[in-house]
């Protein structure tokens, strides 16, 4: 599920003097990137600020706070400017959701939208997968994260969630291919597998921490041993 920007740190604030003035921008259509900006270039608001900073700084608020718990004044404490500020970059608070999980989903999708994930033995493209998924999990760690807590409350997280369904199908295919082709054990039920799958690797944004003793790739190749000498048929 490929790279993305981390939010761990928060940016200096900036004088309240500088303040801009309440924002006319159009919207931030969803599918963008979050760095994405008009043709014309990056829309850059004060100084020192962007709206991949201004993202970054909401997802991680999102995920301490909770989305619903987080006022654009909480926004704008924790980034060191005023609100109008922040309407600089986006026209709502919703904007910022919206680009967070696209920027989750697009990473995701993008690995089941891989060649790989299409062609050779359904195993061995169930591996690919499921690699792809820990790589996007650790890269893109907050912005997952927030994915993960979703409750379907408003539109734009229900529409998230329903890609997030779509993406958890095409893997269950996976299984089910890797199954009938006799490359998974048959004696444990599908559905158990996926859910098993699906519950250890999205487990990794509770406990993972970038950056610390066990390096990314390790974690893949711990998880992709455990899952598959646990699936793999048992030859005499």
């Amino acid at each position: 599920m490929p790279a993305a920007a981390g939010a761990s740190s928060e940016p200096a604030p900036v004088p309240a003097a500088e303040t801009e003035p309440e924002q006319t921008a159009a919207a931030v259509g969803p599918g963008s990137e979050p760095a994405a900006g008009p043709a014309s270039g990056p829309r850059r608001g004060r100084p020192g600020y962007d709206q991949q900073t201004v993202l970054n700084v909401a997802v991680d608020v999102f995920n301490r706070h909770g989305y619903e718990a987080t006022s654009m004044g909480i926004l704008a404490e924790n980034l060191g400017i005023t609100k109008s500020a922040i309407y600089h970059h986006v026209t709502s608070k919703g904007d910022l959701l919206r680009l967070a999980l696209d920027h989750a989903l697009d990473g995701l999708e993008a690995v089941l939208d891989d060649p790989r994930a299409s062609a050779g033995a359904a195993d061995a493209r169930l591996e690919f997968v499921l690699r792809g998924t820990i790589e996007v999990l650790t890269e893109r760690l907050p912005f997952v994260t927030l994915l993960l807590r979703l409750r379907g409350n408003t539109e734009i997280e229900r529409s998230a969630l329903a890609r997030r369904r779509e993406f958890d199908h095409r893997v269950s295919g996976l299984v089910d291919a890797a199954r009938s082709e006799g490359s998974v054990r048959s004696d444990i039920d599908p559905r158990t597998t996926t859910r098993l799958l699906f519950g250890t690797i999205n487990s990794i944004v509770e406990w993972y921490r970038p950056g610390g003793p066990l390096p990314a790739q390790k974690l893949a190749d711990n998880i992709i041993t455990m899952v598959f000498d646990g699936l793999h048929t048992r030859r005499a």
